[in-house]
């Protein structure tokens, strides 16, 4: 048989089981990056943090916030719904279907994005708006068709980064009513029509032969121009060259001419004697030259006579040795008139 309980006995037990019914159902431990929104008597409470936290049951109970998920199956996305009493303040990722979007210069394209998003004031979340992620996302795709459809085709390809600052920009103020913080948005795939596509290709293959041509043109330009300042260098050196040799010609010519009148002595008559001489070497010189397009010569009456005189002038000296030193101090010297003589 059960012993008899005493009323009061009785009423200690049942106070002790209530008491350890609310003190199960009243603790609550929250973990780290998550809080709990308390309503008590339907009004907003507090928010527990991480922790131990304690509550009044059946009077305090959390608020749930509603979450839209995407999750994919195969090339399509799949929104879940789901309620949570736990809300999450790490940072989130919402990778929401691709939208198409008409840029201004009428390209209908479909733009794939994600958003990153972070709760940071959770009875706002909770309060201040009925679905919060799907009031995100559905601020996301209009601001995206806003930015995209105020920007040429070739613009979104080349500055993705300032699509993303202003669709960023422009989404802050209203989510931060919500309680929630946009952190980034990324544009993550454009898909184009089939026609845009070979279009671009055809403009791409067009700027990159014109980039080959220029740069050909260029190669050709410069070879010109080294080439043009090669011919340049060397007509210097060989103008400088000839005028040199000259010079060296003249000086040695000018050389023999002072020997032989040295040689002869002073006095009209041998300077002239000399002059002739000098003279129908030149001449004996040229005959070669000249019989190299035909058979016969014609040599002037002067060369006639100067070449009598050149025999003179060899008989006449040809006992004294006079001459004969002279032409050999002038092929010394290197003059014309040296090396006629030798011949001679």
């Amino acid at each position: 048989m059960l012993p008899y309980l005493s009323p009061g006995l009785v009423i200690a037990l049942v106070v002790v089981v209530l008491a350890l019914i609310v003190v199960f159902k009243g603790l609550v431990i929250v973990q780290e990056s998550e809080v709990i929104v308390i309503e008590r008597l339907g009004a907003y409470h507090r928010t527990l943090q991480r922790g131990v936290n304690f509550i009044i049951p059946f009077f305090d109970k959390p608020r749930p916030i509603k979450m839209v998920r995407y999750q994919r199956s195969g090339q399509d996305l799949i929104a879940l719904m789901s309620q949570e009493t736990r809300i999450d303040l790490r940072e989130s990722v919402m990778d929401f279907p691709s939208q198409p979007v008409v840029t201004t210069d009428n390209v209908t394209v479909r733009i794939d994005g994600a958003i990153y998003f972070q709760i940071i004031d959770p009875a706002n979340a909770v309060y201040k708006i009925e679905n919060m992620s799907q009031a995100v996302e559905v601020l996301a795709k209009t601001t995206l068709r806003s930015v995209v459809g105020q920007m040429e085709l070739d613009k979104i390809f080349e500055s993705r980064a300032e699509v993303n600052a202003k669709i960023k920009e422009q989404m802050e103020e209203p989510a931060s009513k919500w309680g929630v913080a946009i952190n980034r948005i990324e544009v993550q795939d454009i898909e184009m029509p089939e026609e845009v596509k070979e279009a671009m290709h055809l403009q791409m293959s067009a700027e990159r032969r014109r980039r080959a041509t220029v740069t050909e043109a260029e190669g050709d330009k410069a070879a010109a121009i080294a080439k043009a300042q090669g011919q340049k260098e060397s007509a210097i050196l060989n103008a400088q060259g000839d005028k040199e040799a000259a010079i060296l010609r003249a000086q040695g010519e000018s050389r023999s001419i002072e020997l032989v009148l040295n040689a002869m002595g002073e006095g009209e008559k041998n300077t002239k004697d000399v002059i002739g001489y000098l003279l129908g070497q030149s001449y004996i010189s040229m005959l070669p030259q000249m019989a190299k397009d035909g058979e016969r010569v014609f040599v002037p009456y002067e060369s006639s006579a100067l070449l009598g005189a050149m025999g003179a002038f060899r008989d006449l000296n040809a006992d004294d040795g006079v001459l004969s030193d002279v032409a050999r101090r002038a092929a010394a010297s290197g003059g014309i008139t040296g090396a006629a003589t030798a011949q001679g």
